[in-house]
């Protein structure tokens, strides 16, 4: 068995991970088992660059706030602002200050100066997204930007009459920020304002918006650039995503917390489809959030449930979506020390890499009956593979040694 094991790790380069794959999809997915750790992201830095060389992707999508990716976004394609800034307010979850998350948009940056002096099309510059929800741990973002954003959009192309409110009863119905980031809100549902008439009254609002762009859409993509589109079509998406977060913040059932995190990685899967439509993009996030089956947690001692991006996109795209997982030999200044051996990552860290890619429906078969026990982390910030999945991933990225960043 150790020689079937051996016989399906290949080195850690996009091209192997291609073969994995009966054809390039549309989004390719590369889970981390783990947050904060630079070793990872340099590894994701090095295939995203192999990508756009050899396979011709062209956007990086990562598990940050798709609002502020815009920021990114700009930076990278036309300059706009400095990298200082663009990291500061263009990455969320404190993830700004990675040093890898920092060369990876001075590359962009620097690659797309190049293009632009080749005279390359703009079809071949790097593109940068956020994917998640304005949401962070401690608390959801006010629905304010994205709403004036997207009043703002239609107010200055289509026929006011056809507005179903003013800017001003916006302004009015959202009232200050402060009620909406209320950090209290997320463990007590009574602090939270997203059952208040105010707010049923913006999801109606929110919603008719979106249904005005939508039907709209032949007068406004003759009207505006592809890009103002997509942002518009952005920001009616985080405006409903995030009332609808908002109005389960101040749910009091036992279904809360599970609907809360199934909002979020709904917001995720919507975000990654129309990344999709526009291009070949490497998704990177944690495998929960990328995983085709189900996503599990335990928060407060109680098990939650959902659907994760992965899998809600998985069912859109079929084998136009691939997953990779990445899983971990040792993280020693975490605690996380040597596998025990009969773990998958126990198999995998016996081989003689330090680094591989493991064709993970044959590391399956290779199994047979003989399935390995899951791994028990000591420390909460990693999650172990779960050897019942293993098929459910296209391929495994296995890092032997993880060292502090």
């Amino acid at each position: 068995m150790a020689t079937d094991i051996k016989d399906t790790a290949r080195a850690v380069e996009a091209a192997a991970v291609m073969r994995l794959l009966p054809h390039r999809p549309r989004l390719l997915a590369l889970g981390e088992p783990t947050h904060g750790e630079d070793a990872l992201l340099d590894l994701r830095n090095e295939l995203f660059r192999q990508l756009v060389e050899q396979e011709g992707y062209r956007t990086i999508t990562i598990e940050s706030d798709c609002m502020m990716g815009l920021v990114v976004d700009d930076y990278v394609t036309s300059g706009t602002g400095t990298l200082d800034e663009v990291m500061e307010q263009g990455i969320s979850h404190g993830w700004g200050s990675s040093a890898a998350n920092r060369e990876l948009v001075h590359w962009m940056r620097a690659y797309n100066v190049r293009a632009d002096n080749d005279g390359r099309p703009v079809s071949e510059r790097l593109r940068f997204a956020g994917f998640d929800g304005p949401l962070e741990i401690t608390h959801a973002a006010s629905p304010r930007q994205a709403l004036t954003a997207l009043h703002g959009y239609l107010a200055a192309r289509v026929d006011a009459n056809l507005l179903p409110c003013t800017a001003d009863t916006l302004d009015r119905l959202l009232g200050s920020d402060d009620r909406w980031t209320d950090p209290a809100a997320m463990m007590d549902p009574s602090r939270s304002t997203g059952q208040s008439a105010e707010a049923g009254q913006l999801r109606l609002l929110a919603d008719d918006l979106v249904a005005l762009l939508d039907a709209q859409t032949p007068h406004l993509i003759t009207e505006t650039s592809p890009d103002d589109w997509d942002r518009a079509r952005l920001y009616g998406r985080t405006a409903l995503g995030l009332l609808r977060y908002h109005y389960w913040m101040a749910d009091t059932s036992a279904a809360r917390m599970a609907r809360l995190v199934g909002v979020r990685d709904q917001m995720m899967a919507h975000n990654l489809l129309a990344v999709a439509a526009r291009c070949p993009a490497l998704v990177h996030a944690h495998n929960s959030h990328l995983q085709r089956g189900r996503s599990t947690m335990r928060m407060g001692g109680m098990p939650l449930e959902w659907w994760g991006a992965g899998a809600l996109v998985s069912a859109r795209l079929g084998d136009g979506y691939a997953f990779v997982a990445t899983a971990l030999g040792t993280i020693r200044h975490q605690g996380v020390d040597t596998p025990p051996p009969d773990t998958v990552e126990g198999l995998l860290y016996a081989l003689p890499e330090e680094r591989c890619v493991v064709d993970a429906p044959r590391l399956a078969a290779a199994l047979g009956d003989t399935r390995p026990v899951p791994r028990v982390s000591p420390w909460f910030g990693y999650a172990p593979l779960d050897p019942a999945r293993l098929a459910d991933s296209d391929g495994i990225v296995f890092v032997k040694h993880v060292p502090q960043s």
